[in-house]
């Protein structure tokens, strides 16, 4: 018995040992870690633990947000990741940024995970695996084309849905049941 608590627990130390997670939302709040816009793209500059345990001074000219839960809590767990997809850090909360970093960094998140609202299907056709759909969005009508139309319908709710087509856009059906009659009929063998 002894053996194991103590295997167990060693394991648990080195697991702490090696994830070191780096809230950027508190650097930032501390001073050490700043987001500013570099051309087109988000940086960032901060100063972190290195493994010394000493505080050193980085630059990223290009990070990258990605969501960890952009369904449920779009603000909260977004991972910063280098250029090459590699985590430099988490902030827990966008909330808890400055209100200049939280705007910059909302901006491009909802750049980065914009899906047009899908309002009414005008055709569904299937051919050889794939199906071709018309429909019409809040920013006008679309054509895209679905490979595995089953597996390209995400439905995050009872009534909410999103749909992923062959290039990876993605388009949101925000409440399936407000469709027209027609629309409904297209799309309820895929539901």
């Amino acid at each position: 018995m002894t053996t194991i608590a103590t295997e167990t627990k060693t394991q648990a130390t080195a697991l702490r040992d090696v994830v070191q997670m780096v809230r950027l939302d508190d650097e930032a709040a501390a001073g050490n870690a700043e987001f500013y816009k570099n051309n087109d793209f988000i940086a960032l500059k901060a100063k972190l633990e290195n493994d010394k345990g000493e505080r050193e001074e980085k630059v990223w000219e290009r990070v990258f947000l990605h969501r960890m839960f952009p369904f449920d809590d779009p603000l909260s767990y977004i991972s910063v990741l280098d250029k090459d997809q590699n985590e430099i850090g988490m902030i827990s909360d966008l909330r808890n940024m400055p209100r200049e970093t939280l705007e910059l960094l909302e901006g491009e998140l909802n750049r980065k995970y914009y899906a047009p609202q899908i309002t009414a299907v005008t055709s569904v056709k299937e051919r050889y695996g794939f199906s071709y759909w018309k429909v019409v969005t809040d920013i006008g009508p679309i054509q895209f084309t679905l490979q595995d139309t089953y597996r390209s319908i995400l439905r995050v709710s009872q009534i909410r849905m999103f749909v992923v087509d062959m290039n990876g856009n993605r388009y949101e059906i925000p409440d399936v049941e407000k469709l027209d009659r027609r629309s409904y009929r297209l799309i309820e063998l895929y539901l």
